[in-house]
């Protein structure tokens, strides 16, 4: 097995981490790309059955995976879990809480306000900001700026994927879109202003994706429902927004 499922899979799936990646020091862009592919693995289970219990057990499956190897049992030839274990090791234990953060998503059931999708988001996307950040050498101090990103940038991803949750019974229940958008506008803010907690070279890991304020505000100001609609991202937008990290390592806007 080789980083190469990896790769396709973060390239074709996750397009905003994996061109962070590449702004990565090459010796890092393999644990990020590993650890990427596995987020959309554990993402992806809850939904490979409309069955909320056979849904679960897909998503047990990797939870006991993960575990056996924090316990330093190396896991059987996989596309995902074998590249895993030679970038992590015993570390990927910690991907544990991960996947269990995932748990709801197996039953199908909406958010009943914003805090409710804050608690989702801070333990998907800000677990998952957290394990990648810290591979990049942050450290225990930056830990609540690295949350405050994660928060923002999750909310907003979150927003942007509405009209495929509504479908599925995962979308928002009661709240308001343009509270939740204010809040993600506040914890970037806020990340931003203590910017130099983090070290340049987690400037990968905290990359938050093209155009997420401009997104936001429009929410936050009522002037598009993202329910309903969704603001498209060029192929220069994203490419620009690439560069300017390579260029900077400015992850806050």
């Amino acid at each position: 097995m080789t980083l190469d499922a990896c790769t396709e899979a973060v390239r074709t799936q996750d397009p905003d981490r994996f061109g962070a990646v590449l702004v990565a020091d090459p010796v890092d862009r393999p644990a990020l790309i590993t650890l990427y592919a596995l987020n959309l693995e554990i993402a992806r289970a809850p939904f490979q059955s409309n069955e909320p219990m056979l849904a679960e057990m897909r998503l047990q499956w990797w939870i006991e995976r993960l575990a056996e190897m924090g316990q330093g049992r190396e896991p059987p030839l996989h596309d995902v879990l074998t590249p895993l274990w030679d970038c992590w090791g015993r570390d990927a234990g910690d991907f544990v809480d991960l996947a269990e953060a995932r748990r709801r998503d197996c039953a199908r059931e909406p958010f009943a306000d914003g805090s409710a999708v804050i608690g989702y988001i801070d333990a998907t996307a800000g677990g998952l900001m957290w394990c990648a950040a810290r591979r990049l050498g942050a450290p225990d101090r930056a830990r609540d700026t690295v949350a405050l990103q994660a928060r923002g940038a999750g909310i907003a991803n979150w927003l942007r994927a509405l009209p495929q949750l509504q479908p599925l019974g995962l979308g928002l229940a009661g709240g308001d879109p343009a509270q939740l958008a204010q809040i993600a506008l506040t914890a970037l803010t806020s990340a931003a202003a203590h910017h130099s907690d983090v070290p340049k070279t987690a400037a990968a890991a905290l990359y938050p994706g093209p155009r997420i304020r401009p997104f936001l505000t429009q929410i936050a100001r009522k002037k598009i429902d993202p329910r309903q609609q969704q603001q498209e991202i060029t192929p220069f937008q994203r490419r620009a927004s690439f560069a300017l990290l390579a260029m900077t390592n400015r992850w806050w806007r």
